[in-house]
């Protein structure tokens, strides 16, 4: 999609629906998420915040932003519909509970963009990562390291959550491929990095045989439970978190591979929700970014994944901190985190 790219010169305090002093428009835009203190979702507001700042055409953000279930997120959307916003952007807890919310917004005039995961209200928009094929192209890739034969523990996100819902089916895709792959544990880790450490920490001292693992963007402390538990190493598939991403560049004995899931696309989702209000709407309400896998096994692949490599980001972080004709932003804008 082709945007008309306008520059911020700062965020102003107006009514929703309101102009700035040239004319043009000046939308307020509120977010909601529900998933605080997870890398990937820091991200995914800082990259909210920065385009938001960006866009000439955004006068507030209001953000919602805390732990918190469908029904919680229910409250926010409606306190977000009873400030008269313009649009919102939010990454649901659930695909169909918050319905009500979202289809009392879309009555009200009010554009729904949902980032990351999809929601079934008719009408909203859907910029996501593409989590089935996430899912698929991490699994097969460790399959095929496997030669197709031998035990596998699956570390998965939310159960419920449209993404998580997603990834399994990518995983299941990927595993019918493979009969001589088994589960040996399965497992949901909130996408909650301490959570997910001890899981690994817990089964690795059952001394249950597995030859790799699977994990749902709870990568680099998985390996880090492998390091200090003495345990030997097995192949690792993770996301493309400035921390997992190091350690595929610079861990002795780890093969692994990252499969690139942006928390930009929250930003994305900013740009959406604008081009929408200037009526530029895609022809599809879908939206969807396909992801690519580097892995470590190849001399192609480490010369990728060494391009690839921020120190300045936070471990939990993807160095993915952009998405190309989406986020108009600059590295230094959404590490800063303001706007």
């Amino acid at each position: 999609m082709k945007r008309l790219l306008t520059t911020a010169a700062a965020l102003a305090m107006l009514a929703p629906g309101a102009a700035f002093a040239d004319g043009h428009a000046a939308y307020t835009i509120g977010v909601s998420n529900t998933v605080q203190g997870n890398g990937w979702r820091e991200q995914m507001i800082c990259a909210m915040r920065a385009q938001a700042a960006s866009e000439g055409d955004v006068a507030e953000l209001i953000v919602a932003h805390r732990n918190t279930d469908a029904a919680g997120q229910l409250e926010d959307l409606n306190n977000l519909i009873e400030a008269g916003v313009d649009a919102i952007v939010l990454n649901p807890a659930n695909p169909d509970a918050l319905n009500s919310a979202l289809d009392a917004a879309m009555a009200a005039g009010i554009v729904v963009v949902a980032v990351d995961a999809g929601v079934t209200a008719e009408g909203a928009y859907i910029l996501s990562n593409n989590q089935e094929e996430y899912a698929y192209l991490g699994a097969r890739w460790l399959f095929e390291q496997l030669g197709g034969e031998g035990a596998v523990v699956y570390m998965r996100g939310i159960a419920g959550v449209s993404a998580d819902t997603d990834r399994d089916n990518g995983f299941q895709r990927a595993l019918a491929e493979y009969p001589g792959i088994e589960v040996v544990h399965e497992v949901f880790t909130g996408w909650q990095q301490d959570q997910g450490k001890q899981q690994m920490f817990d089964f690795l001292a059952t001394g249950i045989p597995f030859d790799g693992v699977w994990t749902s963007g709870i990568d680099n402390v998985i390996v880090d439970a492998f390091v200090e538990s003495g345990a030997p190493l097995v192949p690792i598939v993770g996301a493309d978190n400035a921390g997992f991403v190091q350690y595929l560049a610079e861990t002795e004995g780890l093969q692994g591979a990252a499969v690139t899931n942006p928390g930009s696309v929250g930003g994305a989702g900013i740009a959406l929700a604008v081009d929408i209000l200037n009526g530029e709407a895609p022809a599809e309400t879908t939206v969807l970014v396909d992801p690519v896998l580097w892995e470590n096994t190849s001399a192609e692949g480490q010369e990728i994944i060494a391009g690839a490599l921020n120190p300045n980001l936070d471990p939990e972080w993807p160095v993915s901190v952009s998405i190309p004709g989406w986020t108009d932003y600059s590295m230094e804008e959404i590490i800063a985190c303001e706007g």
